[in-house]
């Protein structure tokens, strides 16, 4: 099992030299991974300065040379995939090979879409993400992509570089359990990142509902099969060793591969570096 750090992209983390900070600390402490938030408006959160997440994941890559990053997660229908292709690529190549592509409709989709005069509506938002998904994964190739679909339209164009990693970066899907498809979607990528309904808010989720989900989506499993697939759960874990292990075993006799953990994100320290930077240097829950 391999375990990540969670960090929202407000606050004090709106500042790319405290991302910086976070990811060294990260890296030292003997963590896997580090992931930022992919917001532009969060009203729950108004007030605080707001970064761009990946000018926060340049500076986490230009501090460290072997965790994995990425956002948790990116509202791909939010983005003109082609530009959201040269930024991941561009991440990807320089941390060489270590970005890990999170994707979603994200939220709340009032502030992100809505206020800005786009569609709220759930199935068109799909459709989008899933066209975009497509294009994504054709544009990380280097090859030439044509595409005309009921959101998108490409004619005749290649974007070089092409990632590092080969096909392209792992793409992990999330969304609401026990909402099936969000999971389906999970199942035609390399990974889910699932919500519960029944444990929001850094709340280790129910054994028994992992282990339905992650059967649900090895069902549904088809295309790239032959790839390495993660099932990423997420909350908080208290510092003792034991009682940690309590927590994320079960998980992981479920079947969960990473743990991400969210220490903060229920209190009012969720977005002030030196409570998160105490825990990071703690290091990772171990089993």
């Amino acid at each position: 099992m391999r375990f990540s750090v969670n960090i929202p992209n407000f606050g004090d983390f709106a500042d790319p030299r405290n991302v910086a900070t976070v990811a060294a600390a990260a890296e030292q402490a003997g963590w896997d991974g580090l992931f930022v938030w992919d917001h532009v408006l969060h009203r729950e959160h108004q007030g605080r300065p707001f970064a761009d997440p990946w000018m926060l994941l340049t500076a986490a890559a230009l501090a460290t040379s072997r965790i994995r990053l990425g956002t948790l997660l990116t509202p791909v229908p939010r983005y003109r995939p082609q530009q959201l292709a040269r930024q991941v690529a561009t991440l990807d190549g320089l941390s060489g090979g270590r970005v890990v592509f999170a994707a979603g409709l994200g939220g709340p989709v009032e502030d992100e879409y809505r206020s800005f005069g786009d569609t709220a509506g759930p199935r068109v938002l799909a459709e989008r993400l899933d066209e975009g998904l497509e294009l994504l994964s054709r544009f990380w190739s280097g090859e030439p992509v044509h595409h005309h679909g009921p959101h998108y339209e490409v004619r005749d164009v290649t974007l070089l570089p092409a990632t590092v990693q080969r096909p392209g970066p792992p793409v992990w899907i999330g969304g609401f359990w026990p909402r099936r498809p969000p999971m389906r979607r999970a199942a035609r990528w390399d990974g889910a990142v699932p919500l519960f309904e029944t444990a929001r808010h850094g709340h280790a989720p129910d054994p028994a509902e992992v282990r339905e989900l992650v059967a649900y989506v090895r069902k549904h499993r088809t295309a790239g099969a032959e790839r390495p697939f993660e099932f990423v759960l997420g909350g908080a874990t208290p510092t003792d060793a034991a009682r940690a292990k309590d927590v994320i075993g079960p998980l992981h006799d479920a079947g969960a591969t990473w743990w991400d953990e969210r220490q903060l994100q229920t209190g009012p320290d969720l977005d002030r570096l030196a409570p998160v930077l105490r825990r990071v240097e703690a290091g990772p829950p171990v089993l």
